[in-house]
């Protein structure tokens, strides 16, 4: 796990150290341990590193391999690294180093643009062919790594975050309309390619792009999900769909344990991360470590979950860490949460995640965590209603979109309307071949796009923070293979997730599983008031705000009356939700 980062000119001109360097010094966060430059020419590489598998000085990058003419610098991890490595070394490969890294440059010199369909992992990648001139860049199939780029005149630059790009300079900052709307409707979400910036761009999941020296590119995509299922899927018994399903789960959360430095689990208290936990002890893991956080109530709301996760760590004999955020010192940690997103998100769980990362960095440099299962087994409340529904796209943004497009057109500056490209996109994706029914569509979108884009990235950002790597199990790539062969009503049954919760049964307290759903709450974010609403109104109406014009001020003046009038169908509140934007964007200097 580290951060990459990269300068590429198309007209001769040597590649920018400077900027390089720029970039590099913005990802020491994710990659505290060393750092590292190379440059060739038109070609330069910058790398800060988060030492986990092989912790030598020969596994440093950018690493370069003389022999083959082919430098990378890589952030992630592939989990079966030693296995690709002993069929590289069965075709006459030789390794000087012992980790992963290697493994994907001499993988990309065997199977080229196959390789990364070898891969199980989580990866972004960066290439340089020293003989054809060529730069590969390359992303894991569900985006769990990020990678942004930017183009100039003759030049193309490239990085692990987006403030990172803005610290190299020269980059077009002005607010991208589409990807407003986006922000505003698909809550927060802006799919691939598009970021807020107009000037930048992020990689999307699952494609490995060929950078040509004169700038040309190709692209191609290697990973795509099917929900089609084959008469045998579809008559096959529910027990049987949970024995398959329990092999996999074991198979991932094993091969997440990968690495020369101890992994823990972040332990919400929630059936997820319980049965993560739950998985692992079975399968003879001693002294496991586990993290959880929780805030003061507010507005009679709770905001933990300590009863749920206290029980599962005493159950499995964890190394249990339980940790409580005062209100003030929620307040402190805001500005820092607000720097370390690489775009502006609107989610309370950002804090909690960041301030988790803070003290679990303390004791382990890598983490399992149980994001994604929601959106790969059904979990929430607005896949129900989709089963019977004939206009899936209408349905989906009734329950799931923050604004419909009349009230957006009401709220921002008129020349930020435009149309609804929010709901255009969502309907482009639920027609999409390899998905026929509604509620399969609904999760082939969340898990492909928005879990890309909201839970996973808010995930990588707020451990990557503090030098933390978190690791997904529940997004290996076999497993959502898997659940998209299982029949919607075994997923929808019990309140949803019915399939994940029987497998569940089997293995962890049926207390953990049998109660309400949670989240990771936050009260305070969400009833906005003091301190809190104070930070919001300030953001909105300071002069770069206001010379910003993004929203309307009879709009502004509603939310700061009463913010707690003015909440989402997904329980957000819209006052946080703009000025997380204006924030984001002002600790960004735009």
């Amino acid at each position: 796990m580290c951060g990459i980062c990269g300068d590429i000119t198309f007209d001769g001109a040597p590649a920018s150290m400077e900027a390089t360097a720029r970039m590099a010094k913005a990802l020491i966060p994710r990659g505290p341990d060393s750092e590292g430059f190379v440059s060739r020419g038109r070609v330069a590489f910058g790398h800060r590193r988060l030492s986990i598998i092989d912790l030598s000085s020969r596994a440093e990058q950018p690493m370069v391999d003389p022999e083959l003419g082919l430098t990378i610098a890589f952030n992630g991890c592939i989990y079966n690294y030693e296995e690709l490595r002993r069929d590289l070394e069965a075709r006459g490969y030789r390794f000087f180093s012992h980790g992963d890294t290697e493994v994907i440059l001499k993988a990309w010199h065997a199977w080229g643009e196959e390789a990364p369909k070898r891969f199980h992992g989580m990866f972004a990648a960066a290439i340089h062919e020293r003989d054809s001139g060529r730069v590969i860049l390359m992303r894991d199939r569900l985006g769990i790594k990020p990678l942004y780029i930017a183009r100039g005149d003759n030049r193309l630059r490239f990085a692990s975050s987006l403030p990172a790009l803005i610290a190299s300079g020269d980059i077009d900052t002005s607010i991208d309309p589409v990807a407003f709307q986006h922000y505003m409707t698909f809550h927060a979400v802006v799919p691939a390619p598009r970021t807020i910036l107009k000037g930048v761009e992020k990689l999307p999941p699952s494609t490995v792009r060929v950078i040509e020296p004169d700038g040309r590119e190709t692209d191609t995509t290697f990973w795509q999900v099917s929900y089609e299922r084959s008469s045998a899927d579809v008559s096959r018994p529910a027990h049987d769909w949970g024995d398959m399903l329990l092999e996999a789960l074991k198979r991932s959360v094993d091969r997440r344990m990968v690495a020369d430095v101890p992994v823990g689990v972040l332990l919400s208290g929630g059936l997820d991360s319980s049965l993560v936990v739950g998985l692992l002890a079975e399968a003879g893991q001693q002294n496991l470590g586990t993290f959880s956080i929780g805030f003061e109530a507010a507005n009679g709301e709770q905001g933990d979950e300590f009863v749920y996760s206290d029980l599962v760590a005493k159950h499995y004999g964890t190394d249990h860490h339980k940790i409580f955020v005062p209100s003030v010192n929620l307040m402190d940690a805001l500005p820092g949460v607000i720097r370390a997103m690489s775009e502006p998100m609107v989610s309370y769980d950002n804090v909690g995640f960041y301030l988790l990362s803070k003290e679990v960095a303390k004791h382990v440099k890598v983490v399992q965590s149980g994001q994604g299962a929601d959106e790969v087994f059904g979990g929430y409340h607005w896949y129900p209603p989709l089963a019977s529904s004939n206009d899936p796209v209408a349905d989906y943004a009734k329950v799931f979109f923050d604004r419909d497009h009349q009230t957006f057109a009401r709220q921002v500056a008129p020349d930020l309307v435009g149309e609804d490209h929010a709901l255009a996109f969502v309907a482009e994706h639920m027609g999409l071949p390899g998905a026929t029914d509604a509620v399969d569509k609904a999760l082939r979108l969340d898990s492909t796009i928005m879990l890309v884009d909201d839970p996973v990235k808010r995930v990588d950002n707020m451990t990557m923070a503090w030098g933390l790597e978190a690791r997904v199990p529940f997004l290996d790539h076999e497993l959502i293979e898997l659940a998209a062969r299982i029949p919607a009503a075994h997923k929808l049954k019990d309140g949803g997730k019915g399939i994940l919760k029987d497998v569940a049964r089997r293995v962890i307290p049926h207390e953990v599983i049998d109660r309400p759903k949670g989240y990771f709450p936050v009260p305070a974010l969400k009833y906005l008031d003091g301190p809190f609403l104070e930070m919001a109104r300030d953001a909105l109406t300071n002069e770069h705000a206001r010379s910003r014009g993004l929203f309307r001020r009879e709009y502004l003046d509603a939310l700061f009356a009463n913010p707690k009038d003015h909440i989402t169908p997904l329980r957000g509140s819209e006052l946080w939700q703009a000025a997380q934007l204006e924030l984001w964007l002002q600790a960004n200097n735009i």
